[in-house]
């Protein structure tokens, strides 16, 4: 902390905000830890514990934690590194503490309340938030088992990195903090409109009015056979006549 003191302004609210919760979160606890890389007080790297009881139970989890100048007015990014199932390793999670959302951060939140809620809700559905998957229970137990042999090149076995040492009790302000934090997928799951299905164009069969339509095309043909037969009785007249008067002239 010597070093981070000479390199940054410590009259820095944001500053002095980070290295007050470095001091608290210098001792590890067996649920989580959490502390500024060495030579960069904004990004941080934590370790958590598998929520009991759930698939996670037997798991070790290590993350990054990407604080913004403006901290704590603005929200961190929580990327996770360890392969978990339940959200996308080296992706910002969404989280309505996190980065995604600066319009639902509250400066009196800090990186232990992220780090809790991120234990919190790790066990809820997916809900196709960004960051999310939605792994099996056997796929996420295997991992659990396989993390922890993860390591860290900067952290080191993430297996280590926690203790025996008991976290400090929930607050009752904390609490109340945890219940407000929600993802922003199931705000909008709740808020989503139901997807409307496109409307099928029911085709009504057609009717063929056949009396009709056969009685016109009869009368038509009859008109034609009729026109036919006045113009071959026509002929035919015309014929007998001119043969007449050519008889009639060679008599004469």
């Amino acid at each position: 902390m010597a070093d981070i003191g000479e390199k940054y302004n410590t009259k820095c609210p944001g500053v002095k905000r980070l290295m007050r919760e470095a001091l608290e979160l210098a001792e590890a606890t067996e649920e989580y830890c959490a502390r500024p890389l060495e030579d960069n007080l904004f990004e941080w790297h934590f370790t958590i514990q598998g929520p009991k009881g759930t698939d996670f139970e037997d798991g070790i989890y290590h993350g990054r934690i990407l604080l913004p100048k403006e901290y704590p007015m603005n929200p961190p990014h929580i990327i996770l590194l360890t392969p978990n199932g339940r959200f996308e390793v080296n992706k910002k999670i969404c989280l309505s503490i996190s980065g995604h959302h600066p319009e639902t951060w509250q400066p009196s939140w800090s990186i232990r309340t992220a780090l809790l809620a991120l234990i919190a809700f790790m066990p809820t559905p997916a809900e196709g938030t960004i960051g999310s998957l939605d792994y099996s229970s056997a796929e996420r137990k295997v991992l659990a088992k396989k993390s922890k042999n993860w390591t860290c090149p900067q952290c080191g076995e993430i297996s280590n990195l926690l203790s025996s040492t008991a976290a400090k009790p929930i607050t009752e302000e904390e609490q109340s903090v945890l219940n407000q934090i929600a993802f922003k997928g199931e705000e909008e799951q709740a808020a989503k409109p139901p997807v409307e299905e496109p409307a099928t164009e029911v085709i009504e069969p057609q009717v063929m009015e056949s009396s009709d339509n056969t009685t016109t095309f009869l009368d038509q043909l009859t008109e034609i056979l009729v026109a036919l037969l006045i113009g071959a009785i026509g002929i035919f007249i015309y014929r007998r006549w001119n043969s007449h008067q050519t008889t009639t002239g060679e008599d004469l």
